[in-house]
């Protein structure tokens, strides 16, 4: 299993892509994937780094690496993601997005569930913050948890996106392949 570790921007690159959830837009340091925003993302403090000032990046070889396998996941080819991963959060935010790396495809979790698992049942609501700060949507998958009666609550991208990805997950796991 990989871990996120906090990292120094060496450059910053953007790229972007058309997928069944919106136009994602891609940042990466040389060393790794730093986030994979949606739309709703690029106004909104996501990630530190300003979209617009980093370098375009299409070519970049950690964006080339991140589309293909967001393309994958969309065709239902992949259910893992091994794009290398750069994140920069406060230590609590890291050990949350590291959890979140925990919960298999096709399958969720409650927040409260997460906060056990994160050390501390009573930090529900800081760790449905941490999610809600987490820089690399899908990769990171915030998507798999809900609430702990089921409900789809709180996602960046809108409750719209997160039900189609959820969907994607589990009519994938149904057939077999997850």
């Amino acid at each position: 299993m990989r871990k996120i570790a906090g990292g120094i921007v060496e450059g910053t690159f953007r790229g972007r892509m058309d997928s069944p959830v919106g136009v994602l837009t891609f940042l990466a340091e040389d060393s790794g994937l730093s986030a994979v925003l949606f739309d709703t993302d690029l106004s909104r403090a996501r990630n530190p780094i300003d979209p617009d000032r980093a370098e375009d990046g299409d070519r970049h070889p950690v964006i080339v690496e991140a589309k293909k396998q967001l393309t994958e996941y969309f065709a239902r080819r992949r259910t893992e993601f091994d794009v290398p991963l750069v994140m920069h959060g406060t230590p609590f935010q890291i050990r949350v997005w590291n959890r979140l790396l925990e919960i298999p495809y096709g399958e969720t979790v409650s927040y409260q569930e997460q906060a056990r698992k994160v050390g501390d049942v009573k930090k529900v609501r800081a760790v449905a913050g941490a999610n809600g700060r987490n820089p690399i949507s899908i990769i990171v998958p915030c998507h798999r948890v809900i609430g702990k009666n089921g409900d789809l609550t709180g996602f960046g991208g809108g409750l719209a996106r997160k039900k189609l990805l959820l969907d994607l997950e589990s009519r994938h796991r149904a057939l077999g392949f997850g």
